[in-house]
């Protein structure tokens, strides 16, 4: 007897939101997209592309466009994919917790920390849809654009229940796209948060023209960072040497396909971040995750010295150059503690 075709619905159409539809589909899925302003939809309908974000790569004939999130969600046994700024995740839970159901296979692969909470997304949806308990997190080194070219890519999921882990990995994993499963879902989102803030100080440096010993520095010193932050918070230490930590960290921070680094970037130009925010036309998570990361690090009791520096200068008016001094005159340790 033939295996019926399992059905994603991918809930957020920026450029990572279509590009996982778009490999979803190929992979053989009967895949729904989810849009919320309703002209990106008759847009993406009528081109069978999505011009903002990926104009080159053309949409798969089983990948379905939607506006109507209860049509895009209907479904007894249904995989469903979130995409959407992680600062939205609470309000639009609220306001559509009745379409959730506990037949739902749900995992997310947006990356950031709640604003005003400092809460992992695993406990925004457990506050929210706690009739949902099939819940993972889809994280690693990946860029979009790269992933709709079918470029080689590897990525972690992770779940507290391994069946879900394998059930994402069986739907996501083809010959050029590799899935490997994790247990450690906070570690996993820690990691693909804090690496954002960091993105931003490497773009910092590498506009102010410190070079390759210093980017090189920074990335190490950067994990060091989220390594010390989460095994605060109980994460394996592990988690954090792999796909969603350090491959994620090397990524964002040395290529400017990042919108974190960026940032950096530009903000070494001395461009504010409200300018910056304009010029990237984009949701650029490192800025929200570093105010959360610093109070998480309050909370925890724990140093952060390269994000705190980000967070001064993106919320405090600090020069980069001054935070970058401060980071230098700062006394010297012992590297491994």
């Amino acid at each position: 007897m033939k295996t019926p075709v399992k059905t994603v619905t991918v809930l957020g159409a920026g450029s990572w939101g279509t590009a996982l539809a778009i490999h979803l589909a190929r992979a053989g899925l009967d895949v729904r997209l989810w849009a919320r302003r309703v002209e990106h939809v008759e847009q993406m309908q009528q081109q069978r592309c999505n011009q903002q974000y990926l104009p080159d790569v053309g949409f798969p004939d089983n990948l379905t466009i939607y506006h109507n999130l209860a049509e895009a969600l209907r479904g007894d046994e249904l995989l469903v994919l979130f995409v959407i700024p992680s600062h939205t995740y609470r309000a639009f839970l609220q306001a559509s917790a009745t379409l959730f159901h506990a037949g739902m296979t749900i995992a997310w692969a947006s990356k950031g920390i709640e604003e005003g909470a400092g809460k992992l997304l695993h406990q925004v949806f457990a506050e929210e849809v706690p009739q949902c308990d099939k819940l993972a997190v889809i994280s690693g080194p990946t860029f979009a654009r790269e992933v709709a070219r079918d470029l080689p890519t590897a990525i972690t999921v992770a779940s507290e229940k391994q069946e879900v882990a394998y059930e994402w990995r069986n739907c996501l994993h083809t010959g050029y796209f590799r899935v490997y499963t994790s247990n450690d879902m906070a570690g996993v989102e820690l990691g693909g948060a804090l690496k954002n803030p960091l993105a931003i100080a490497a773009g910092i440096a590498d506009g102010l023209g410190f070079g390759a010993n210093s980017r090189a520095a920074l990335i190490t010193r950067g994990l060091t960072e989220i390594m010390r932050l989460g095994e605060a918070m109980g994460c394996n230490r592990d988690t954090f040497m792999g796909l969603a930590g350090l491959g994620d960290l090397v990524l964002t921070c040395t290529d400017d396909q990042s919108r974190n680094r960026r940032t950096g970037l530009l903000l070494a130009e001395g461009l504010s971040k409200q300018e910056i925010v304009k010029e990237i036309g984009q949701q650029i998570e490192g800025v929200r995750s570093s105010q959360e990361a610093v109070r998480l690090a309050q909370k925890y009791r724990v140093e952060l010295p390269i994000i705190e520096q980000v967070h001064k200068v993106l919320y405090q008016g600090f020069h980069p150059h001054d935070a970058v001094r401060s980071l230098l005159e700062r006394k010297s340790i012992a590297e491994l503690l």
